[in-house]
């Protein structure tokens, strides 16, 4: 994790404003944790005017085995705690940060893992900091995408509806996205709930999805 930030290097100002015009509001996420999941995959992210389309998602509750918030309060977990909305980036591994989205009311300590986009724009940004050019290696997976975007820990606790965030939802041909679910990945417990959402047939997924039986 840098020092220091580096501009991002995406849309101007300007668009930035015109986007936010129909950013999705902290409202969005003020509900059931799995339908918030289903709901983002299709929508925008945009971290200093860097990003692109959600194509994979994971649902996370309280009393979830594979949820920070399962053993309770604790420092590192606050966050989860909290309102609705907010980002909550944890480092995994002592290595990559990972953002998650917190959901449903204040206290239900719930969220959704932001696992992979489809990269729009600020391509140039992510290929730097990524030290890579492939497009379908850019941001499929969370630690990848949150160098790619330059999010780490300093972002904790951010509302995902002010900047530098930006959540735009679905727009165009994604309108009508189809989302397929599965078994989560990454995890040792709770892997057999079907709380993977995915964009079918993206390219850009961190691993092919694995339909639940």
């Amino acid at each position: 994790m840098s020092a220091e930030r580096t501009q991002g290097g995406g849309d101007s100002a300007q668009s930035a404003r015109e986007r936010s015009v129909s950013a999705l509001a902290e409202g969005f996420f003020d509900r059931d944790v799995h339908e918030v999941a289903r709901e983002l995959i299709g929508c925008e992210l945009y971290f200093d005017g860097v990003g692109g389309v959600i194509v994979e998602t994971e649902s996370y509750e309280r009393d979830d085995p594979a949820c920070h918030a399962y053993v309770g309060l604790t420092e590192r977990t606050s966050t989860l705690f909290g309102p609705p909305g907010r980002a909550y980036v944890y480092l995994s591994y002592g290595i990559h940060s990972l953002l998650n989205a917190v959901a449903q009311p204040a206290g239900s300590a719930a969220a959704v893992l932001i696992r992979a986009l489809e990269p729009r724009h600020g391509i140039e940004a992510m290929e730097r900091r990524r030290r890579r050019s492939a497009p379908d290696e850019l941001c499929s997976g969370p630690g990848k995408l949150t160098e790619a975007l330059g999010i780490d820990l300093r972002d904790n606790g951010r509302s995902l509806a002010e900047a530098p965030f930006e959540l735009r939802p679905r727009a165009g041909d994604w309108t009508g996205v189809e989302v397929a679910t599965g078994p989560r990945i990454g995890i040792s417990r709770a892997t057999e709930l079907p709380w993977r959402f995915c964009a079918a047939d993206s390219r850009f997924l961190s691993r092919p999805l694995a339909v639940a039986a």
